[in-house]
Protein backbone atom coordinates (compact mmCIF):
# COMPACT_ATOMS: atom_id res chain seq x y z
CA UNK A 1 0.00 0.00 0.00
CA UNK A 2 1.74 3.54 -0.93
CA UNK A 3 -0.42 5.72 1.44
CA UNK A 4 -2.73 4.89 4.03
CA UNK A 5 -5.15 6.35 6.91
CA UNK A 6 -6.82 4.28 9.73
CA UNK A 7 -9.03 5.55 12.38
CA UNK A 8 -7.64 9.64 11.78
CA UNK A 9 -8.54 11.64 14.57
CA UNK A 10 -8.07 15.07 14.88
CA UNK A 11 -9.20 17.72 17.35
CA UNK A 12 -9.20 21.72 18.11
CA UNK A 13 -9.28 21.48 21.29
CA UNK A 14 -12.87 20.05 22.29
CA UNK A 15 -13.57 20.41 18.94
CA UNK A 16 -13.14 16.85 17.00
CA UNK A 17 -12.73 18.18 13.11
CA UNK A 18 -12.35 14.71 11.42
CA UNK A 19 -13.78 11.20 13.53
CA UNK A 20 -12.60 7.57 12.53
CA UNK A 21 -11.32 8.47 8.69
CA UNK A 22 -9.82 5.75 6.89
CA UNK A 23 -8.59 5.63 3.40
CA UNK A 24 -5.65 4.98 1.18
CA UNK A 25 -4.30 5.13 -2.40
CA UNK A 26 -2.40 2.89 -4.15
CA UNK A 27 0.28 4.14 -6.13
CA UNK A 28 -0.58 6.18 -9.13
CA UNK A 29 -4.33 6.63 -7.82
CA UNK A 30 -5.90 9.60 -8.14
CA UNK A 31 -8.37 9.66 -4.73
CA UNK A 32 -11.11 12.74 -4.39
CA UNK A 33 -12.17 13.73 -0.62
CA UNK A 34 -15.27 15.08 -0.96
CA UNK A 35 -17.41 16.49 1.43
CA UNK A 36 -19.37 19.26 2.59
CA UNK A 37 -17.48 22.67 4.42
CA UNK A 38 -16.80 21.56 7.96
CA UNK A 39 -16.47 18.06 7.21
CA UNK A 40 -12.70 18.13 7.82
CA UNK A 41 -11.15 17.84 4.74
CA UNK A 42 -8.67 20.45 5.71
CA UNK A 43 -7.96 18.77 8.55
CA UNK A 44 -7.25 15.83 7.30
CA UNK A 45 -4.70 17.57 5.26
CA UNK A 46 -3.04 19.48 7.38
CA UNK A 47 -2.45 16.43 10.05
CA UNK A 48 -1.30 14.30 7.01
CA UNK A 49 1.46 17.19 6.22
CA UNK A 50 2.47 17.23 9.81
CA UNK A 51 0.73 20.71 10.55
CA UNK A 52 -1.52 19.80 13.23
CA UNK A 53 -1.27 16.71 15.40
CA UNK A 54 -3.77 14.11 15.62
CA UNK A 55 -5.03 12.47 18.43
CA UNK A 56 -5.44 9.19 17.61
CA UNK A 57 -5.15 7.03 14.47
CA UNK A 58 -2.32 6.10 11.54
CA UNK A 59 -1.07 7.53 8.84
CA UNK A 60 1.40 5.54 6.77
CA UNK A 61 3.65 6.05 3.87
CA UNK A 62 4.94 2.98 2.39
CA UNK A 63 4.05 1.12 5.77
CA UNK A 64 5.89 3.54 7.75
CA UNK A 65 3.92 5.62 10.42
CA UNK A 66 4.23 9.08 10.33
CA UNK A 67 1.63 10.90 12.12
CA UNK A 68 3.14 13.34 14.54
CA UNK A 69 6.27 13.61 12.12
CA UNK A 70 7.03 17.33 11.46
CA UNK A 71 6.57 19.21 8.44
CA UNK A 72 9.82 19.45 6.95
CA UNK A 73 10.26 15.74 7.83
CA UNK A 74 7.20 14.86 5.95
CA UNK A 75 7.98 16.55 3.13
CA UNK A 76 11.10 14.74 3.31
CA UNK A 77 9.43 11.84 3.28
CA UNK A 78 7.89 12.91 -0.31
CA UNK A 79 4.63 14.30 0.36
CA UNK A 80 3.68 18.10 -0.90
CA UNK A 81 0.78 19.72 0.13
CA UNK A 82 -0.89 22.67 -1.61
CA UNK A 83 -2.75 24.04 0.63
CA UNK A 84 -6.09 25.80 0.29
CA UNK A 85 -4.56 29.35 1.24
CA UNK A 86 -1.79 28.81 -1.33
CA UNK A 87 0.92 29.67 1.22
CA UNK A 88 3.23 31.54 -1.23
CA UNK A 89 5.76 33.99 -0.30
CA UNK A 90 4.23 37.50 -1.95
CA UNK A 91 7.48 39.22 -1.23
CA UNK A 92 9.27 36.79 -3.01
CA UNK A 93 9.52 36.99 -7.16
CA UNK A 94 8.00 33.44 -8.80
CA UNK A 95 11.52 31.68 -9.01
CA UNK A 96 12.42 32.44 -5.91
CA UNK A 97 9.32 30.66 -4.81
CA UNK A 98 9.77 27.82 -6.56
CA UNK A 99 13.70 27.82 -5.71
CA UNK A 100 12.12 27.36 -2.46
CA UNK A 101 10.39 23.92 -3.36
CA UNK A 102 13.56 22.26 -4.68
CA UNK A 103 15.53 22.99 -0.52
CA UNK A 104 15.41 19.66 0.23
CA UNK A 105 16.79 18.02 -2.83
CA UNK A 106 20.38 17.15 -3.12
CA UNK A 107 20.11 16.86 -7.12
CA UNK A 108 20.62 20.61 -7.97
CA UNK A 109 21.56 20.32 -11.48
CA UNK A 110 18.05 17.85 -12.22
CA UNK A 111 16.39 20.07 -9.81
CA UNK A 112 16.95 23.31 -11.73
CA UNK A 113 16.13 21.09 -14.93
CA UNK A 114 12.45 20.35 -12.93
CA UNK A 115 11.89 24.18 -12.22
CA UNK A 116 12.39 24.58 -16.13
CA UNK A 117 9.75 21.73 -16.72
CA UNK A 118 7.40 23.26 -14.35
CA UNK A 119 7.60 26.75 -16.59
CA UNK A 120 6.89 25.02 -19.53
CA UNK A 121 4.00 23.29 -18.24
CA UNK A 122 2.52 26.68 -16.39
CA UNK A 123 3.72 29.17 -19.43
CA UNK A 124 2.39 32.21 -17.33
CA UNK A 125 4.59 31.33 -14.93
CA UNK A 126 8.03 32.06 -16.81
CA UNK A 127 6.70 35.26 -17.90
CA UNK A 128 6.23 36.49 -14.35
CA UNK A 129 9.35 34.64 -13.80
CA UNK A 130 11.08 37.99 -11.40
CA UNK A 131 7.82 39.53 -10.58
CA UNK A 132 7.25 39.60 -7.24
CA UNK A 133 4.16 36.47 -6.46
CA UNK A 134 2.41 38.87 -4.43
CA UNK A 135 1.36 40.77 -8.12
CA UNK A 136 -0.01 37.78 -9.33
CA UNK A 137 -3.48 37.21 -9.99
CA UNK A 138 -5.15 34.26 -8.24
CA UNK A 139 -5.01 31.89 -10.63
CA UNK A 140 -1.46 32.68 -11.45
CA UNK A 141 -0.54 32.38 -7.57
CA UNK A 142 -2.45 28.58 -7.55
CA UNK A 143 -0.19 27.75 -10.36
CA UNK A 144 2.82 28.94 -8.60
CA UNK A 145 1.69 26.99 -5.67
CA UNK A 146 1.31 23.76 -7.48
CA UNK A 147 4.98 24.13 -9.56
CA UNK A 148 6.47 25.16 -6.20
CA UNK A 149 5.12 21.26 -4.93
CA UNK A 150 5.76 19.38 -8.03
CA UNK A 151 9.81 20.49 -8.31
CA UNK A 152 10.18 19.00 -4.55
CA UNK A 153 9.29 15.65 -6.77
CA UNK A 154 6.83 14.38 -4.21
CA UNK A 155 5.64 10.64 -4.36
CA UNK A 156 2.57 12.00 -3.05
CA UNK A 157 0.66 15.24 -3.92
CA UNK A 158 -1.85 16.64 -1.52
CA UNK A 159 -4.30 18.94 -3.22
CA UNK A 160 -7.07 20.95 -1.20
CA UNK A 161 -9.75 22.78 -3.19
CA UNK A 162 -7.51 23.58 -5.33
CA UNK A 163 -10.23 25.93 -7.35
CA UNK A 164 -11.42 27.47 -4.22
CA UNK A 165 -11.73 31.39 -5.19
CA UNK A 166 -11.23 31.09 -8.78
CA UNK A 167 -12.72 31.78 -11.99
CA UNK A 168 -14.49 29.42 -14.12
CA UNK A 169 -11.91 29.61 -16.58
CA UNK A 170 -9.02 28.84 -14.50
CA UNK A 171 -10.81 26.21 -12.50
CA UNK A 172 -10.25 24.05 -16.66
CA UNK A 173 -6.99 25.17 -16.42
CA UNK A 174 -6.06 23.61 -12.82
CA UNK A 175 -8.10 20.93 -12.97
CA UNK A 176 -6.72 19.76 -16.82
CA UNK A 177 -3.54 20.16 -14.63
CA UNK A 178 -4.19 17.48 -12.39
CA UNK A 179 -5.56 14.99 -15.34
CA UNK A 180 -1.94 15.59 -16.78
CA UNK A 181 -0.62 14.71 -13.57
CA UNK A 182 -3.00 11.70 -12.98
CA UNK A 183 -2.41 11.04 -16.30
CA UNK A 184 1.88 10.97 -15.82
CA UNK A 185 0.95 8.75 -12.53
CA UNK A 186 1.66 11.57 -9.88
CA UNK A 187 -0.30 9.78 -6.84
CA UNK A 188 -2.65 12.51 -5.66
CA UNK A 189 -5.08 12.87 -3.11
CA UNK A 190 -7.58 15.71 -4.02
CA UNK A 191 -10.10 17.31 -1.79
CA UNK A 192 -12.97 19.22 -3.20
CA UNK A 193 -16.62 20.51 -1.82
CA UNK A 194 -19.88 18.02 -2.08
CA UNK A 195 -21.06 19.73 -5.14
CA UNK A 196 -18.12 21.17 -7.02
CA UNK A 197 -17.53 20.14 -11.02
CA UNK A 198 -14.06 18.75 -11.59
CA UNK A 199 -13.75 18.93 -14.85
CA UNK A 200 -11.53 16.40 -16.15
CA UNK A 201 -11.19 14.23 -13.13
CA UNK A 202 -14.24 13.61 -11.61
CA UNK A 203 -14.11 10.56 -12.30
CA UNK A 204 -11.15 9.70 -10.28
CA UNK A 205 -10.03 6.44 -9.74
CA UNK A 206 -12.41 6.75 -6.45
CA UNK A 207 -14.34 9.20 -4.54
CA UNK A 208 -14.71 9.08 -0.76
CA UNK A 209 -17.47 10.90 0.32
CA UNK A 210 -17.38 12.76 3.51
Amino acid sequence: MMFEIDDLDVRYGQVRAVAGLSLHVDDGELVALVGPNGAGKSSTMTAIAGLHKPTGGSIRLRGEEIAGTEPESVVRKGIALVPETRNIFVSLTVRENMQLGITIRKDREQAMRDIDEQLDRFPILRERIDQPAGYLSGGEQQQLAIARALVSKPALLLLDEPSLGLAPQLVDLVFDTVAQLRSEGLTTLLVVTTGEVVPGVMGSDRSLIG
